[in-house]
């Protein structure tokens, strides 16, 4: 789910590294005698101490604090900052009154072909009263993401944790992140998309927008949230939800069409599916053995997206998880 680059970044704030990640720009400023142009404004306030890679340009009325480095080509508009502890990769673009990272114990890692939105905050204190002042606290961002106007993504709430958005992400206007979520790739948050602490987002999912989730809950690849939900429980892989509390409302067939699945892996799924949740008389079986069935299945257990999606399903019942989504026999997928 999260991508190599980011489980890279993860292993060096273990504590078995303490070399900079941006020790090639650095070098490379001094390679050959001189820098390559960039383009800084005069009333920029750039601490003598910030690492400055090649080609970037910063606009009027930026700060760039001690501890920054940042990367080749990025670009720094009008009145956005970045402070703290924080790494910011190549060909990044820092939108006009974007704040990334805080002077805070720990670090903001950001990484390659980001742009950052008008009037974001990254990086920032998590709202979370079991943080401790001085503790660390972290969040690492992976490549080519686009975090969109007034959205906000928070660092961990303690040293032993992070939050974490992998690669190739679209994350909407207004939308937040909360300490010590695990975001994975390729997915789509819609304005006002809100996850509270602990969430874990798998890859390739797609909000629709004005919707909540609760803490430590967790959505599954592939699946679609409905406008306006409430998700108070898991979403299993490739399921579409929706409502307040949100229920299961099928298979999530566009999605996984517009994702690749073949026609005869989509069909083996709608039967698997029908199997859990579609039986007319609920009593007949418990959901275990509905699972089971499923399992035992040959033609549907030879199918990957199946046994994923049962897997995703009976992962959500261990001690540490909420459950998923209420359905109901009569939905259909």
């Amino acid at each position: 789910m999260i991508s190599l680059r980011v489980r890279h970044s993860l292993s060096m704030l273990s504590g078995a590294s303490h070399c900079s990640l941006f020790r090639g720009i650095h070098e490379g400023i001094l390679e050959g005698g001189r820098e390559e142009a960039s383009s800084i404004h005069p009333t920029a306030l750039i601490h003598p101490d910030a690492i400055l890679g090649k080609r970037i340009f910063v606009g009027p009325f930026c700060t760039i604090g001690s501890e920054a480095k940042i990367g080749n080509a990025c670009k720094l508009h009008t009145g956005s900052h970045v402070i703290g502890n924080t790494e910011l990769g190549d060909s990044c673009c820092v939108l006009s009154g974007a704040i990334v990272g805080a002077d805070l114990p720990g670090r903001t890692i950001i990484g390659s072909n980001n742009e950052i939105g008008y009037h974001a905050v990254i990086g920032v204190k998590c709202q979370d009263l079991k943080y401790k002042v001085g503790d660390e606290c972290f969040l690492i961002v992976g490549d080519n993401n686009d975090i969109r106007e007034f959205t906000s993504i928070h660092r961990s709430s303690k040293s032993s944790d992070t939050t974490v958005i992998g690669d190739g992400n679209l994350i909407m206007g207004s939308c937040h992140i909360a300490h010590d979520c695990k975001v994975g790739n390729n997915n789509i948050l819609a304005n006002n998309t809100l996850l509270a602490g602990h969430v874990v987002i798998e890859d390739c999912i797609h909000t629709a927008g004005a919707i909540v989730i609760h803490q430590f809950c967790h959505v599954g690849s592939y699946s679609f949230i409905g406008g306006g939900s409430v998700i108070s429980q898991d979403v299993p892989r490739y399921i579409m939800v929706s409502g307040d509390r949100a229920e299961i409302r099928g298979l999530n067939l566009e999605g996984l069409r517009r994702h690749g699945f073949s026609t005869a892996e989509i069909q083996t799924m709608r039967k698997a599916y029908r199997k859990i949740f579609m039986r007319r008389d609920a009593n007949a079986e418990s959901f275990e053995d509905r699972l089971s069935e499923v399992e035992l299945n040959r033609e549907l257990a030879e199918v990957s997206a199946v046994c994923s999606m049962v897997r995703s399903i009976r992962d959500s019942f261990t001690e540490s998880r909420r459950g998923i989504c209420k359905f109901g026999h009569w939905r259909g997928s």
